[in-house]
């Protein structure tokens, strides 16, 4: 292994996942609508086998195979691929990012396992194996998702900024905390390491508000759709041009409320029947 220079910051857009009636991945819908991510200018790379492509519900040969074809379409166009990896099994984690690096993944989501919920925050030496094996059968940079208070699988902040000092190939945070709070003390511990690590939010529902608190960029499934004003809001904030960006939020707010909207489970559907309405998705 080598050491890998892709840095996750800006704007980097979860691409969601086509299927056919019989549930089978469309595969040509799904190229094309890498393309369609992959034309904006300005963003950053784009994230698969996340929640945005239904990850939960592709088999691990699904999986794999989305690697691959992502890299075959995205590679040409110099867009990197930023691969999750979704599973219980610590032993399975370091296989699929071994896996992601030979295909040539550029970088990792890695997601905290399920088992984490019954009490995980207790025992941090658990997320430290599992993060463990997936540092030991790859070097790709990793953008370690931080999940809700609410879903008991996010980590408690020492519990994170340890994972961060421990394993130096993490090199962003996908942040999802949900506290406003919580959220800010994050970015600027992050930002305050020795080797500081970045903060991507996936606050989409609020997103202004967590640019404007330090965010290195942001990871999100509406960025399948939006991504052209994610790269615009995310410019005018680093710019401090304030009322460029609140204009632009006003524009992305329909969006949010269509999106995020209960029950939030729907909000993939959602963006899939956005995209069919743009004439860029077929029924």
């Amino acid at each position: 292994m080598s050491a890998r220079s892709f840095e996750p910051r800006g704007v980097i857009p979860a691409c969601l996942m086509p299927f056919n009636a019989d549930m089978k991945i469309d595969e040509a819908a799904w190229t094309a609508h890498l393309r369609d991510i992959a034309s904006v200018d300005g963003i950053a790379g784009i994230a698969i086998n996340g929640h945005a492509a239904e990850v939960h519900a592709l088999t691990i040969p699904e999986q794999e195979r989305a690697v691959i074809q992502a890299r075959e379409v995205l590679g040409p166009l110099g867009v990197p691929v930023v691969a999750g990896v979704y599973t219980e099994s610590s032993l399975e984690a370091g296989r699929m990012a071994a896996q992601a690096q030979r295909e040539g993944a550029e970088g990792l989501l890695v997601f905290p396992p399920a088992f984490m919920s019954l009490g995980g925050h207790m025992r941090p030496e658990m997320i430290e194996e599992h993060i463990r094996h997936i540092t030991d059968n790859s070097d790709l940079p990793i953008v370690l998702f931080q999940f809700p208070v609410i879903s008991n699988l996010s980590y408690p902040l020492a519990t994170l900024i340890g994972l961060c000092e421990k394993f130096p190939t993490i090199r962003a945070v996908k942040d999802q905390i949900g506290d406003g709070n919580q959220h800010e003390r994050q970015i600027r511990e992050l930002h305050a390491l020795d080797n500081p690590v970045n903060v991507l939010t996936t606050h989409s529902a609020w997103l202004l508000g967590s640019l404007a608190m330090g965010c290195d960029g942001l990871l999100s499934g509406a960025g399948s759709v939006i991504a052209d004003l994610q790269v615009a809001l995310f410019r005018a904030v680093e710019a401090n041009d304030l009322a460029t960006a609140k204009a632009i939020n006003d524009r992305i707010y329909p969006t949010v409320r269509a999106f995020y909207d209960a029950p939030l489970l729907d909000m993939h559907n959602r963006m899939k029947e956005a995209l069919v309405l743009l004439g860029k998705m077929s029924e």
